[in-house]
Order: structure tokens, then sequence, then C-alpha cells
């Protein structure tokens, strides 16, 4: 992380619960949380929410967002659109597709999605891409290329919390590429009991931290299912602050702000007791980073307080209680609004400000 040169005149305003669980719906049992979103061909806004059925089986659903005044103000479910219904999506005992994040890439006319597969070995990143967000092409799960500079497989770990910015960068070997956010989970206890905490080469903190990597645009042109293979990993962002003790994670896919790149992630505090199971005793805050316009793995400031916190009855009370986790950005007129997990139970939306107008 290179010296902080300048604030982020941002700031998050609660407006409310948008969407809670449809009482008797069995397939939101327990939850519907931490939502995709986009303009379908219709040119309605629209929220993909994970649906958490009993027994934390997850899938990711449809509903077409109702404003009232320029506001938000709940939803008109659409449906289903993406369940487990792939071998690699199902694990025993905990399954599903989860967490989307979606990047509407203007170069590929594409709706894309990065998504949790909690598969039979525990979660990690797939992709599926639409032109309409109700019909999903699966693009499988993601790979890592092998960086003999990193002596490590990153193949080899779990990764959450992924998400594609929405235009072309230029990647660190000078191609036009398309950049991607994600979060290795180094414990690899998680997968195979006894290989402990592993690390790439230079990486000086265990905890899990915000990692950059790239694919180059001329081979997505050219065959759409290169959006799966990643390549010229480089570590961004790691705990630093109070409110990120334990971890952080990005969120929605990064904003193109005068200042560079916005983005929005999550820290989080307290204990983790089990990796597979609800986290009761954590504590999740939203802060934000600024990127490099010109190079987005260069951090140019970030947050030193969370722009959000657990503070409201439906943020501190839930599934796991004491959560905010921003995971969708859209535009409404021309007002900025956040949408959020709230205490893995509901979703919030709070409004985006920049400061000074």
């Amino acid at each position: 992380m290179t010296e902080q040169t300048i604030a982020i005149p941002y700031t998050l305003t609660r407006i409310g619960v948008v969407m809670s669980p449809a009482a008797g719906d069995p397939l939101e049992a327990e939850g519907v949380l931490n939502p995709g979103s986009g303009r379908g061909p219709d040119g309605e806004l629209y929220l993909l929410p994970r649906m958490v059925a009993e027994g934390n089986v997850s899938r990711i659903g449809l509903a077409r967002v109702l404003v009232e005044n320029g506001v938000p103000v709940g939803v008109e479910r659409q449906g289903v659109v993406l369940a487990p219904d792939r071998g690699w999506e199902r694990g025993v005992g905990n399954a599903g597709v989860e967490d989307p994040r979606i990047t509407w890439i203007e170069r590929l006319g594409l709706h894309v999605m990065t998504y949790v597969a909690y598969g039979p070995l525990g979660p990690r990143t797939a992709i599926a891409v639409s032109t309409d967000l109700r019909e999903w092409r699966r693009l499988g799960p993601v790979l890592f290329r092998y960086d003999d500079a990193l002596d490590m497989d990153l193949n080899l770990f779990h990764n959450k919390d992924t998400v594609f910015f929405p235009e072309p960068v230029t990647a660190p070997d000078g191609t036009e590429s398309l950049a991607v956010l994600h979060r290795p989970m180094w414990n690899l206890d998680e997968t195979k009991l006894g290989q402990g905490v592993r690390v790439p080469a230079g990486t000086v903190d265990e905890r899990q931290s915000i990692w950059i990597s790239y694919v180059p645009l001329a081979d997505v042109l050219d065959d759409i299912s290169e959006l799966t293979l990643w390549g010229q990993h480089r570590f961004l962002a790691g705990p630093a602050y109070p409110f990120e003790q334990l971890k952080i994670g990005g969120g929605p896919a990064p904003l193109r702000v005068p200042e560079g790149w916005l983005v929005l992630h999550h820290g989080v505090t307290g204990e983790i007791i089990n990796a597979f199971e609800h986290q009761p005793n954590v504590n999740y805050a939203a802060g934000a980073l600024l990127l490099d316009a010109d190079d987005p793995s260069r951090v140019i400031a970030r947050t030193a307080e969370p722009l959000l916190a657990p503070e409201t009855a439906e943020e501190r009370g839930g599934i796991v209680p004491n959560v905010v986790f921003p995971t969708a950005i859209e535009r409404i007129d021309d007002t900025l609004f956040v949408f959020y997990g709230m205490a893995d139970s509901q979703i919030g939306v709070a409004r985006l400000d920049r400061v000074g107008g």
C-alpha cells in the first residue's frame, strides 16, 4: 500500500430496509441478503439477492426495485435465476450459489456475475454471464494462472468477495485487461486439516486481504470463457485500522469517480469460531478505498473509520448479528444508492454522497 495522499470525500446515509424474507417462503427461511444488481433491457433496476433456504442452501433470485420519489422503497420478486444444480455447487451440509457481485461491462455487452459456489471442498469463485439478468450462462469456476514469483498456486485456496471493474484498465504487463478484485483465504486447514496457513512469497500479513488480478481483454473478446482464467496477481490492501482487525474483503463493483476508483469494502473484527458455520462473534462494517485511476493496483487513500457500522435493530440482530455488508451500487436519477446485507437476514439501502457536491 502506498502513502495516502488524499481524503475520501464520500459518506453513506441509511435509507432503510428494502427487502425482507417473504413470510412462509421456504426458499427465504434463513434470510435474503447480499444482492447483486443491474439494469435490465427494460431499463428497470433489479436486485439479485442471495436467498437462503433452511439448512443454509442458497439460491440467487431476481427482484425489481420499487422506487418512490427517487428512493428505493421495496421490491417485486420475480423468481430464482440461479440455483445450485451443478455438482460443484453442492457440498454436504452446506450448499449453494452465494453472494453475487454483478458488473455491467460495456465492452462485452454483458452482465458479469461472480459468485461463491459452495461445493464439496468449500467456497470457490465462479462466473456466469447474462444479457438480461434473467438467463445466466455459467462459465464455471475461476482458475488462477501460476506465477512463479509468488511461489504458490492460488488455486489451492478458497476465495470470496470477487468483483470485476466495469471498464478495461492497463495491466502490469501493459496489456488492455479486465481487472478483478478477490480475497484468498490462506488457511488450508479449512480444506485439509494439518496443512495450516500458507501465504505467497512476499506476503507479510496472513490475514485475509484484497488482491487484484487481470484478464487480457483481447482473450475474452475472442472467447468469453477466458473470463475464468485470471493472472498477474497482486496484493492490493490488507487490514490496517481497528474496524478491519480480523480481515477485509471487497464489495460492489468499483465505481469510477473524479479521484480514481472508489471501492467499498467490509472490515471485520471479532473472532471466527468455525469458518464453515454462521459467525455470532464478529462485527462487519463498511469502509472505502480509493485506487489510482490509471493503475488500480495502487491504493491512494482509505478510510480510517467505517462509513457505515451496525447500529440499527436490523443490522445488530439476525442470522449473523452485527453485520453491514455492501454488495451493490446503483444510480437512480442523479443519486447513488448502496445496497447491503443486514445481519445476514435482510437487505438495506444507503445513499452514497460526495462531500462538497
